[in-house]
């Protein structure tokens, strides 16, 4: 017990001392991951509106595809863009693997389907009423496509923050196309498997605290924007 609790300690001084490795790990993981969903979230969402309000051959197949994508495993995603990145692979002459850049494109990858299938939920929820009303007042289709989004925007921003929750907890697609590479391409998730191989807890515990408190502040800003949107109505 003695143990744990030093680990605990020493850990909380790595994260208030500004130590520059452990705040370099943190900083690379952020920027990663909120650029992935940066990335993905726009055609995600017009994709899943148009699964939601449109008529079209295969939309049913579309939307059971996207939905058995949630369960692929990130481990699945990273080997696949693996392959595709290695210097044997297609497109193995970007020379992408081992960098950010992959990172991105995985993490993109991975939370693309969680986008798509619950912001088709929340869409597929929506009244039809706004739709057709901001078109029979003349509105363009990207107008009153934003007029039903404003209307669930929870469930929205629900699928983003479900979304960047899983891409920054990650670990196999990172570590595959990412390499782990200090300073470089070593996330949150990367690293806390790294130093608890090695014995290394403190620096383990910390980066795992800093995963605790942003699921408590994206869990805080849901439920303030949920509380929020029912005063309003």
């Amino acid at each position: 017990m003695e143990h744990v609790n030093q680990a605990i300690v020493q850990a909380l001084t790595l994260l208030f001392s500004g130590d520059p490795e452990l705040w370099t790990i943190i900083r690379i993981s952020f920027g990663v991951s909120l650029q992935a969903i940066l990335y993905a979230t726009p055609l995600a969402l017009l994709i899943a509106f148009l699964l939601a309000h449109g008529r079209f051959p295969g939309q049913q197949t579309l939307i059971t595809i996207f939905h058995t994508l949630l369960a692929v495993p990130a481990v699945v995603v990273g080997l696949t863009l693996y392959i595709v990145l290695s210097h044997t692979g297609p497109l193995g002459s970007l020379d992408l693997l081992f960098t950010q850049t992959a990172m991105i494109v995985g993490q993109v990858l991975l939370s693309f389907p969680i986008l798509v299938a619950m912001g088709h939920s929340a869409l597929s929820a929506s009244d039809t009423r706004a739709w057709e009303t901001a078109r029979s007042l003349g509105a363009p289709p990207w107008r009153s496509m934003l007029t039903v989004m404003y209307e669930v925007r929870f469930g929205l921003f629900a699928a983003v923050i479900a979304a960047f929750g899983r891409i920054i907890a990650e670990v196999g697609c990172s570590l595959m196309v990412g390499g782990n590479i200090l300073n470089f391409t070593r996330n949150i998730t990367t690293a806390i498997a790294m130093e608890t191989t090695k014995g290394e807890f403190a620096r383990g515990i910390a980066l795992g605290i800093v995963l605790l408190v942003l699921a408590l502040l994206l869990n805080f800003t849901l439920t303030a924007m949920r509380t929020r949107l029912d005063w309003v109505r």
